[in-house]
């Protein structure tokens, strides 16, 4: 009887401790690993994300060939169109009993592997779930079963409890919760950002990086400023700097709009956490040790702490929990084109322009730039909803759909029907002139309303709230707002939301 299972390991999958590893037999069982032009392109994918899964898969390889497994290993060149004809081609030249897979992170190709693939390929098809995640499917719905809202501060609350992370004798460290509130300062200069240590690409990833501007000469992202960890090994010599060099500053500034710097203090770690290059448990666990040992702030090791183990598995229960009717939701009945200047970055919104040539040049932006600043402009606007999630889910690296689509959808967009978010993320100008210093070289003035040096930030917002007044006037944290619209001079009302019009059509 032929026992040998056909193990496929997806792009980011790259941990041996995920269950279909964990289970598989070196010497017996025969791992698949492709790099797939399905994969590379359903969305015009940012060339930095192409390189690190396609270095990190290859780097991967060589470590689980080390420890005795035998790898089929199809590259790009190959021109293997699909994973499943990956797995095919292997079946077709191998006997073996079944396939075996870690649970993908997209619902697509869940839905494929789970309804079509034993049929097309002949064999039993195994999922098992994610085990690297630290809520499972079946503890989320639970969390959430019976609750009318589903707000992620109580979940985290109890992921605080179940790992205890953060707490002292049964209570939160320092008596409360949640410290966001010291978190949000604007930048001012006030303290001297430090420089990141570069990762010269070896071999395997100048290869790569040949590779992928060969192939996806179209895609965004300048592959002369890679500089992403490949290795297990290097990501947590990256994520040690951090904790060393800035999480004593991360949590003061993780606001903050910096014109300077796109990395600021921030940990620049959650692509190697969705790629499965850091384990999300252990990187909590060494920033509470930072706290502890004097390192850092509790507001800073809290502030990073509820990042990954509140809001990112809350994102991902969220994901699995409405999907797939979560994906259709478009609550505020978005549909205005993407313009052209989300891909060459072509505007003169300082603020946005920054925020967007970043994220196509390095694949990478912070949180308060993808929310308060291109999904605030998206929001008010009235962005296609789908338009905007594509775009997120193609120039960010860390970008995968489970973690991608409620917070383009359900906090940026408020199109999920005030699932993730009590109320809209929509601020004028005077919020962004708040967080950093971008104001201070456009064109545009955060003082004024109308007018051809008026921040357009400013008209769209209350073109936004005049256009969603029924709407918002019965929900209690837009009240103040929605009131002081309703109290302006009608004639004034008028101009302004015929000012953002006119701004939007000459835009889109």
């Amino acid at each position: 009887m032929n026992d040998t299972k056909l193990i496929l390991v997806l792009a980011d999958q790259l941990c041996t401790q995920q269950p279909a590893l964990k289970a598989a037999v070196p010497g017996r069982d025969i791992i698949v690993m492709a790099e797939v032009a399905e994969e590379a392109s359903y969305v015009r994918h940012n060339r930095h994300k192409i390189a690190l899964l396609f270095s990190a898969m290859r780097h991967f390889k060589i470590e689980l060939e080390a420890e005795g497994y035998q790898v089929e290993y199809l590259s790009f060149e190959s021109g293997t169109p699909s994973l499943e004809a990956a797995v095919a081609s292997v079946i077709a030249r191998t006997e073996v009993s079944e396939v075996v897979i870690c649970e993908p992170g997209e619902y697509r190709l869940l839905e494929q592997m789970k309804y079509f693939w034993s049929s097309a390929l002949g064999k039993p098809v195994t999922l098992l779930e994610d085990d690297r995640f630290l809520a499972s499917h079946n503890d989320f719905a639970d969390w959430a079963k019976g609750k009318k809202q589903l707000r992620m501060e109580f979940f985290y609350r109890k992921m605080r409890e179940r790992y205890q992370i953060l707490m002292d004798a049964g209570e939160p460290a320092g008596g409360k919760w949640n410290y966001d509130a010291d978190n949000r300062v604007g930048w001012r200069n006030q303290v001297e950002i430090p420089s990141r240590p570069d990762i010269t690409p070896d071999e395997i990833t100048a290869s790569v990086i040949d590779l992928v501007n060969a192939e996806f000469p179209d895609n965004p992202g300048d592959l002369a400023r890679f500089r992403l960890a490949v290795t297990r090994t290097d990501a947590e010599r990256q994520f040690d700097w951090f904790v060393e060099n800035a999480l004593g500053d991360f949590g003061t500034y993780q606001d903050a709009l910096v014109e300077e710097s796109p990395w600021i203090f921030h940990g620049l770690i959650s692509m190697y956490l969705n790629a499965g290059l850091l384990e999300p448990l252990a990187v909590c666990e060494r920033a509470e040790r930072a706290w502890r040992e004097g390192k850092c702030s509790l507001s800073a090791a809290e502030g990073f702490i509820r990042q990954v183990l509140g809001w990112r598995e809350y994102i991902r229960g969220i994901y699995w929990l409405l999907m797939p009717e979560y994906k259709t939701r478009n609550t505020l009945e978005a549909t205005r084109p993407l313009p052209n200047y989300f891909w060459d970055a072509d505007t003169e919104m300082r603020c946005l322009s920054r925020a967007i040539e970043q994220s196509l040049d390095h694949g990478y932006a912070h949180h308060i730039q993808r929310l308060m600043v291109i999904g605030n402009f998206a929001l008010l606007a009235g962005l296609d909803v789908m338009e905007v999630c594509d775009w997120y889910l193609a120039v960010y690296v860390d970008a995968y759909e489970w973690v991608e689509l409620p917070n383009t959808l359900g906090m940026a967009l408020y199109g999920d029907n005030a699932v993730i978010a009590s109320k809209p993320y929509a601020a004028s100008g005077k919020y962004i002139q708040k967080q950093g210093n971008h104001c201070q070289q456009c064109r545009y003035k955060p003082t004024k309303v109308t007018g051809p040096d008026a921040c357009p930030f400013n008209s769209l917002y209350w073109r936004f709230i005049d256009k969603h007044i029924d709407k918002f006037g019965n929900n209690p944290r837009m009240g103040l707002v929605v009131a002081n619209w309703r109290k302006r001079d009608p004639d004034e009302r008028e101009v302004i939301v015929s000012w953002a019009d006119k701004m939007i059509e000459d835009w889109t």
